[in-house]
């Protein structure tokens, strides 16, 4: 099985400038990413900018042997689409840079579903939408291709479900949920506490830790989530305002 993975990254950073630049045991958390996406077999290819201060980024993906892009800042769906032509990829799942505990065997079963149903989406577990951040959305290019007609190179398509969904007759559907739901739980990296709690995960369970093992960490120690959770409406309303602009 050949999944490649779009480590869709970016330097800038506003409420936590350079994170992925941040120490994660003994590397970076893109270095992080990158590792635990090879420790699940999955074939990652870091998709960034043509920004100069992206170009760390490149020299990380090029430490690893891993490939790369660089294509437009703001227009995430054309960097995929162009990433897509590039290397001549016909699906992808999508590895966000802020979410360190993504869980590989749901990207796995995330890409099974959507070769096996001839799918051109499937978009991520409800309760990783809402900041578990264990799996992202597994798409094929031609989907992605068609999500860009009309669009210029400097729209800005960070919420890329929003145009994705417009294409037509789009066949999507949501991954089930396979694990039990913790309420107050939010791994994706986005602020100082969120790095505290990720940080604090790691040094107990090690960078490869299973999501298994690190949801079984958060269930057996109920007042870790307290170390960001405080900062979990600043990041819904985030989420909000986002959706409203669109």
């Amino acid at each position: 099985m050949n999944i490649p993975a779009f480590v869709t990254v970016r330097s800038s950073s506003t409420r936590l400038p350079g994170k992925c630049f941040l120490p994660f045991g003994e590397d970076t958390v893109l270095d992080h990413i990158i590792i635990r996406s090879k420790h699940y077999g999955l074939d990652p290819i870091i998709c960034t900018t043509s920004e100069k201060e992206d170009d760390r980024i490149v020299s990380i993906a090029k430490e690893h042997n891993v490939k790369f892009y660089r294509g437009p800042v703001s227009n995430k769906l054309l960097r995929w689409q162009q990433c897509c032509d590039h290397f001549e990829v016909k699906s992808f799942h999508s590895v966000d840079a802020d979410d360190p505990f993504f869980d590989g065997d749901e990207v796995k079963n995330s890409m099974n579903i959507l070769w096996g149903e001839d799918l051109d989406m499937v978009c991520p577990t409800e309760s990783s939408s809402a900041g578990g951040a264990s799996v992202g959305y597994s798409l094929t290019a031609d989907a992605v291709k068609r999500a860009c007609v009309g669009l210029n190179e400097s729209a800005d398509t960070e919420m890329m479900w929003f145009y994705m969904k417009k294409v037509s007759n789009l066949k999507m559907t949501v991954l089930p949920e396979t694990r039990k739901k913790i309420s107050n739980m939010r791994l994706t990296l986005d602020y100082e506490e969120d790095y505290w709690l990720l940080e604090s995960v790691r040094r107990i369970l090690g960078n490869l830790a299973s999501r298994d093992e690190v949801d079984q960490l958060l269930l057996s120690n109920p007042d870790m989530y307290k170390i960001n959770w405080f900062k979990n409406e600043e990041w819904k309303a985030g989420q909000l305002s986002k959706k409203i602009n669109y």
